[in-house]
């Protein structure tokens, strides 16, 4: 079946065109299937389409609506006029840029900014008994993640830190995975808020404790004779589901 597809403003831009015409082999889909089409086609729409507003045939639609063919089907943004909190998640194996990370939930009227970041820990002491203790040396940790499950805990993470200090305006999470040696940046949490008082140290040290409980990444800790991946003990709730 043909349709044609309609997309608009930020949308617009990263397709690089405000119309194409595509070919499906069935009479009729529905929105959610199209919508993972398009993101085989454009998969640079990856961070705005999940978040934009779909409408056929002028017609606001949604996630289980049948698209046939001839229909027409576009693509937007929430119109002008409301205004959301930045939010900035990121999951990579490319350094961490702290500028731009900072820059992405900073707004006009933000004052103060929480930044809490985690490193490669090379000398770990740990207690063998109450009057010995060693010392673990640790020469790189791998990451790895389940991606797009990842990807949707943590904007729960995000949800969740936003119901709890609503003060909160731009929240940013990035995650490296990889190889990474003693001294890398790991992981930045970033809370922004007008004042320092209104939240963002409380929910940067909430973002950071949620994030190693309900996101699926992992670490393998390589030592001079040992390598082993570190699993926690936290195991979810049904409640875990609740912004998912």
């Amino acid at each position: 079946m043909k349709v044609e597809v309609l997309f608009f403003a930020t949308l617009r831009d990263l397709a690089g065109k405000d119309s194409d015409t595509v070919w499906l082999p069935s009479e009729e889909t529905t929105v959610k299937k199209f919508r993972s089409f398009i993101l085989e086609r454009y998969p640079q729409l990856k961070a705005h389409l999940s978040s934009s507003i779909t409408a056929v045939n002028e017609e606001f639609a949604f996630d289980e609506d049948p698209i046939r063919d001839q229909d027409r089907v576009a693509f937007f943004p929430p119109v002008s006029g409301g205004h959301s909190p930045p939010t900035y998640l990121h999951i990579t194996e490319e350094p961490i840029s702290h500028d731009r990370l900072l820059e992405s939930i900073t707004l006009p009227e933000t004052g103060a900014i929480c930044l809490f970041s985690g490193v490669v820990r090379g000398r770990t002491q740990v207690n063998q008994d109450e009057s010995l203790a060693a010392t673990i040396e640790t020469s790189s940790l791998e990451y790895d993640a389940y991606v797009p499950m990842a990807e949707k805990k943590m904007a729960q993470v995000v949800s969740e830190i936003r119901a709890r200090w609503p003060k909160v305006q731009g929240v940013a999470i990035v995650q490296r995975i990889g190889q990474l040696s003693v001294g890398q940046p790991t992981v930045w949490i970033a809370c922004a808020s007008a004042h320092r008082d209104d939240g963002c140290f409380e929910a940067a040290r909430y973002g950071i404790d949620r994030l190693k409980e309900i996101v699926p990444i992992w670490k393998r800790e390589y030592q001079a004779t040992d390598q082993h991946w570190v699993e926690g003990a936290y195991v979810p709730q049904r409640t875990d589901r609740k912004y998912g």
